[in-house]
């Protein structure tokens, strides 16, 4: 797989939030080939660290009953924390035969278990498609610092991280965020070269005072309260802006009024088809 980044960035980066939940299973292989044969510029996934330290591609440090059945096809029981099992545990659970009830176009895929970082990125590495040859990896670490016993530390999880990608030759070609800004202070010290993002929830007062403080090229706010100064202050300090989750014409609309850097979108094939009408792909 080459390393470098594409040379010339789209006017406005279209992510695939968990590959493209809208239409398949979230963070699965399947979701993440189809957003390749879409023409993402990134894969956004999210990682959990398990008891024997794999990278799992799952967005819920506690497994979501509402997308995962187990062998009998019962829904997972509650509290089944993926920190305390193993990934030979979590794999017997088929996290692709429900389907969301967010959304009522996505495929079921059943049968379908939950990938490890090195899956997704082997996907990549083995598809024909010439998106997969300059796609991004915008990886979302999950931990709450208040609840130690969901994750390893942030030094450790982003230490395993940062192996993957340097194994894979992929640093160039990745982007680590997380709510939990120590993972920012974390990946800044173990590998400098690393891109890195704020992720964050709600309003802040100061955006950017925010990615001044956590040292990141990017911040990711909830585009529910993002406003269009945000986006010029942001952009006057150097700051990329790439809000999540939009998933309506207006949203798009109004942010791309607005000249955010990326859209981050549980359907990237509606998003992109959107740009291309006008002109912005």
């Amino acid at each position: 797989m080459p390393t470098a980044a594409p040379e010339k960035p789209p006017a406005i980066e279209v992510h695939g939030h968990r590959g493209a939940r809208a239409r398949f299973p979230e963070n699965t292989l399947p979701g993440f080939a189809y957003a390749l044969e879409q023409g993402v510029d990134w894969l956004e996934l999210d990682l959990v660290v398990t008891s024997d330290d794999a990278l799992a591609v799952v967005h819920d440090p506690v497994l979501n009953p509402l997308i995962c059945v187990d062998a009998a096809g019962q829904p997972v029981g509650e509290g089944w924390l993926v920190h305390q099992h193993t990934l030979a545990e979590l794999r017997n659970f088929d996290c692709g035969r429900l389907r969301h009830p967010k959304f009522a176009q996505q495929q079921p895929v059943p049968g379908t278990r939950v990938p490890t970082l090195d899956e997704v990125i082997a996907l990549v590495e083995q598809s024909p498609l010439p998106t997969a040859r300059r796609v991004q990896l915008n990886i979302e670490l999950k931990l709450v610092p208040g609840l130690p016993q969901q994750s390893s530390p942030p030094e450790h999880f982003v230490a395993l991280v940062v192996d993957c990608l340097r194994r894979h030759r992929l640093i160039p070609r990745s982007q680590l965020q997380s709510f939990d800004h120590r993972v920012l202070t974390a990946a800044r010290t173990i590998e400098p070269a690393l891109r890195l993002a704020a992720l964050i929830g709600e309003d802040h007062p100061d955006l950017v005072a925010l990615a001044r403080t956590a040292g990141v090229e990017t911040v990711a706010p909830n585009h529910l309260w993002l406003t269009a100064d945000d986006v010029r202050a942001l952009h006057h300090a150097g700051v990329r802006v790439v809000p999540w989750t939009a998933n309506t014409v207006a949203d798009w609309q109004r942010l791309v009024d607005w000249g955010v850097d990326g859209i981050i979108s549980d359907d990237p094939a509606a998003l992109i088809g959107f740009l291309r009408q006008r002109r912005l792909r």
